[in-house]
């Protein structure tokens, strides 16, 4: 009992100055810091990149070609013309270079829909970065109210606390004289006891909670702050437009969306491979050849200026029937995408109309505690003036306490409740990171 009753004065009395971490705050760290959305946005780069003209095909193919041979050899040689002769280690050299110039002119339009694709995918990621930004605020927030209400919680217990032990003292003081007896002195320190116990346990989860606080925020686990506890609500007309608004904000519904663009797009590509490709091709280039042989046309031969341009005409005809292949697939993937945009759009509109109802039943459920709280806390004040009377004994007190005790703390439960169901209709609604 000793020790409890040490470690309870150590947690009473450290009293310092701690920094107030705003919501505000904590998204920013959040944003700066956060493992997931930094990998989300490096993604995120690499799509933009990917979307790039640089990564299509409407650019020209430009490259370089250098050559150089040399061969020696003895030879034998017999002309037409009754000549003959043996010449030994005969040289010969050869050198050119080229720079090659390939641009395709037509090609089926396979290159505007792979193009698109390209910046669909590109609006997709960035999507997908959303919903992870989303997910993580959603859970910052969701253990920044936690933080808040057992913040609340500890300063309630704190109170009861307290009042217990102003009660085990004059309890104690009214036993010396005679006035109380031995069972109240009795029960006011096993209530004393029990308080201390559930204080000292609410510090050990706000330990934890704020270690968690600040892993989401990727900042030294062992950071000292307190939090914001006032909590305000959005607007209700706000709400109701929010609910209105709801699915074609979603982004995950806006990401089915994408999806079955995507697919339209592929399934397009895969057609113009059916179609000519008209290609241009051009090169500028030097050759030189020397050669050692007498008899041969010519001993050394350089050309110089060579310019070179074409066109290549291709008609696909048939490719064993690949593309016969990709095409029925590219069908059966539009319309797989088509089902389950419309499979998740109900699962979405569910998920939106539940946690409308959930937050406005909750705001329902807090007005309620709000008027028990009122009541106990009446009842409470009445019991507390006739206890200092000398009207009700102790234990009479300590039940009115632990009814105060009850609606407080079922009170602050309701508040943090009521604001994550809203932060939940926030998310799902696509409003989360506009309102914060």
């Amino acid at each position: 009992m000793r020790k409890l009753n040490y470690i309870l004065l150590v947690f009473l009395n450290v009293g310092y100055a701690q920094e107030i971490l705003t919501t505000d705050q904590a998204v920013k760290l959040t944003l700066e810091n956060n493992l997931d959305i930094l990998v989300s946005e490096n993604v995120l780069e690499i799509s933009k990149n990917n979307s790039s003209i640089l990564n299509s095909d409407y650019l020209p193919i430009i490259n370089a070609e250098s050559s150089f041979a040399k061969n020696k050899a003895d030879v034998d040689i017999d002309t037409p013309g009754g000549l003959s002769g043996e010449i030994e280690e005969r040289d010969e050299e050869a050198e050119s270079a080229r720079l090659n110039v390939i641009y395709y002119l037509v090609d089926g339009n396979g290159r505007r829909f792979n193009y698109k694709k390209s910046k669909e995918l590109f609006n997709r990621t960035k999507l997908e970065v959303r919903e992870i930004i989303e997910n993580t605020l959603l859970q910052l927030f969701t253990i920044y109210f936690d933080f808040a209400r057992l913040t609340r919680e500890q300063e309630i217990l704190k109170n009861t606390l307290d009042i217990s032990l102003e009660r085990l003292e004059r309890v104690k003081t009214k036993y010396k004289f005679g006035q109380s007896t031995s069972l109240e002195v009795s029960s006011a320190e096993v209530d004393k006891n029990t308080d201390s116990l559930n204080y000292l346990n609410i510090m050990k989860v706000l330990s934890n909670t704020k270690r968690d606080l600040n892993l989401i925020m990727n900042i030294d686990l062992e950071s000292n702050f307190e939090v914001d506890e006032e909590v305000s609500f959005v607007n209700l007309l706000e709400i109701e437009k929010f609910y209105n608004s709801g699915l074609g904000n979603n982004t995950m519904y806006q990401i089915l969306n994408i999806d079955v663009e995507i697919s339209s797009l592929e399934l397009k590509a895969i057609k113009s491979t059916y179609l000519p490709v008209v290609q241009l091709t051009g090169s500028y280039g030097w050759n030189e050849n020397i050669n050692t042989n007498p008899y041969g046309l010519y001993n050394k031969f350089v050309q110089t200026g060579t310019v070179y341009g074409g066109v290549d005409i291709t008609l696909p005809i048939f490719n064993g029937g690949k593309r016969i292949t990709a095409t029925k697939n590219a069908r059966l993937n539009l319309e797989n995408s088509k089902i389950q945009k419309n499979k998740n759009e109900l699962e979405i509109i569910k998920n939106i109309r539940n946690a409308y109802e959930t937050y406005k039943n909750n705001l329902f459920l807090l007005k309620i505690q709000e008027k028990s709280y009122q009541t106990s806390k009446l009842s409470y004040s009445k019991f507390e003036e006739n206890y200092s009377l000398g009207l009700v004994s102790s234990i009479e007190f300590r039940q009115a306490q632990t009814n105060l005790l009850k609606a407080e703390l079922s009170l602050n439960n309701s508040t943090y409740e009521t604001k994550i169901s809203e932060l939940v209709f926030l998310k799902l609604t696509g409003e989360i990171i506009d309102n914060y």
